[in-house]
């Protein structure tokens, strides 16, 4: 019985594996602008009033000012802003960024390694934090005057800097003021709107997104935070026109596997909306009756730190799944370990061996009643032949033997089953956590997020797995179970060639210690 439950286990972890890397379907990349029908007819409903009509007159008035504004032949005015973290580039058309580009972040390619991340480029419709004040995102080719000064330029001596784009026609007032911080992220946005019936904003179909290559289970488009549920939004899910989002937006965002942007807002806005435009999803905030709107905008990275010091739970645009309750302490506790050690790889090895400390009594006792079962066994076979007509006397003879010897035949199961969420857990920070993104080790090993390009650690990973399976006593039982738990490390090794190299090496790590453990125990116990 042994042996067939911890088969099972076995076989169940190795299901779980090739589920997450190899059955989760592969989400599709956001496909590129183009208009169809369907997308025309979804952008109908988008353009809906955002609120209850204003006064006819108002609206006709609203809606004049804004064509006039459309219709200036002022010359566009670029101002461009640079921190120690990025360099973005804003437009007098719309007061909106049409260039973005990270400092400290490079292509993930051989024809990209030496190249900045750019996670916006011009000629997305509509812009990024485009305006929407009648209906749709009117406000988007209003030529704003540009106040504030020219092209910003920051550092420690200079940490802040702002940018004030403005447009008025009789009444109609719009006016936006973006801050910017060195050293931050983080933009932060008012807007002053007088004489408008709605207010709509939104960031666009490209806006923080480096890459829209989908990945197995990662997700690439716009996605918000509804109370304390993450809402992902694909083209599938508005397929039947717009969705409403009104209860507790805190904020929403696009977002690739590494990088988004998003738009917090410092107070209750009326509604977040989902809607296909030109052949895109996009996301918008909404609200009636527009006099002063904040927000916090940030476009960058998705790292923890960064993410959770705006507020709002925007740390959890980060999905860890299942297990991100083992996760988020996992992550925390590997970059404080490489805050010291400032290798990612090592960082790993010491996080392995500090994780196995807390099993090392469960894993002790695990395999110390694997051998002691082995030991017994010729006593289990007496019981067999002796009692093999009366079963219920044969399971009483049993437990009297292993409770005689201090035997748990199940014991060899349970380091296993306590091990898995650990696994799973990492295996998601080891995918997804931006820290890794290029992260090297050593030698071969130049960025600890991709698989090994020789597939070396995946082969010796195999082997001490290997080894682990000889070590291991085992009773004897079915002669084809036996040989298809020593074909396991042929399958793990097979399914870890693609694994990102970091998880590789924590199983290797792993592997190791429990050999090691392994050798020590058989060595000592006796029954």
């Amino acid at each position: 019985m042994d042996k067939k439950a911890l088969l099972a286990v076995v076989l169940s972890v190795a299901v779980l594996i090739l589920y997450q890397y190899f059955l989760v379907p592969k989400r599709a990349p956001v496909p590129a602008a183009t208009v169809s029908q369907t997308a025309a007819t979804s952008q109908m409903a988008a353009n809906a009033p955002i609120a209850q009509e204003k006064p006819a007159a108002m609206a006709a008035t609203s809606a004049a000012a804004l064509s006039q504004g459309a219709q200036k032949t002022v010359p566009e005015h670029i101002v461009t802003v640079e921190t120690d973290q990025y360099v973005a580039r804003f437009s007098s058309v719309g007061g909106v960024p049409d260039y973005w580009m990270l400092k400290k972040f490079k292509g993930d390619t051989k024809q990209t390694k030496n190249q900045n991340v750019v996670i916006l480029t011009p000629g997305g419709s509509p812009a990024p934090l485009a305006l929407g004040l009648v209906s749709d995102f009117d406000a988007a080719n209003l030529n704003f005057t540009v106040t504030g000064g020219g092209d910003l330029k920051l550092d420690k001596s200079h940490p802040e800097g702002k940018i004030v784009f403005e447009y008025t026609s009789g009444q109609a007032l719009i006016r936006r003021t973006y801050t910017f911080h060195n050293g931050q992220y983080r933009v932060d946005l008012k807007d002053e709107v007088k004489g408008f019936p709605n207010y709509q904003i939104t960031l666009g179909p490209d806006f923080g997104i480096y890459s829209r290559e989908g990945g197995r289970g990662i997700h690439v488009g716009p996605v918000l935070l509804s109370g304390t549920d993450r809402i992902e939004v694909t083209p599938k899910k508005l397929e039947h026109g717009t969705i409403s989002y009104t209860q507790d937006v805190k904020w929403i965002a696009q977002e690739d596997k590494y990088f988004c942007s998003a738009i917090v807002p410092h107070s209750k806005m009326d509604e977040a909306a989902a809607f296909m435009q030109n052949g895109n999803p996009i996301i918008t905030f909404r609200a009636k009756n527009p006099s002063v709107e904040k927000f916090a905008i940030y476009a960058g990275p998705k790292k923890q730190s960064d993410l959770a010091a705006l507020g709002s739970g925007l740390q959890y645009i980060v999905d860890f799944g299942f297990f991100s309750i083992i996760a988020r302490p996992i992550l925390w506790l590997l970059n404080l370990i490489n805050g010291e050690i400032g290798n990612y790889g090592w960082s790993i090895i010491a996080l392995t061996i500090l994780i196995r400390i807390p099993f090392l009594p469960i894993v002790a006792k695990g395999q110390k009643s694997m051998k002691k079962l082995q030991m017994v066994q010729p006593m289990m076979q007496e019981i067999r032949q002796k009692y093999k007509k009366d079963p219920q006397r044969m399971q009483r003879e049993m437990m009297e033997l292993y409770k005689k010897h201090k035997v748990n035949p199940m014991g060899g199961c349970l380091p296993m089953l306590l091990q898995i969420p650990v696994f799973f857990a990492l295996y998601k920070v080891l995918l997804i956590d931006v820290s890794l993104r290029g992260a090297p080790f050593a030698l071969w090993i130049t960025d600890l997020s991709q698989k090994d390009p020789y597939y070396v650690l995946p082969i010796i990973m195999g082997a001490t797995m290997f080894l682990q399976q000889k070590m291991t006593p085992a009773a004897p039982g079915n002669p084809a179970q036996q040989k298809l738990m020593l074909f396991m490390p042929v399958i793990f090794t097979f399914m870890f060639l693609n694994f990102a190299s970091g998880l590789v090496l924590y199983w290797l790590v792993n592997n190791m210690l429990s050999v090691a453990q392994q050798a020590y125990i058989n060595k000592k116990v006796t029954v």
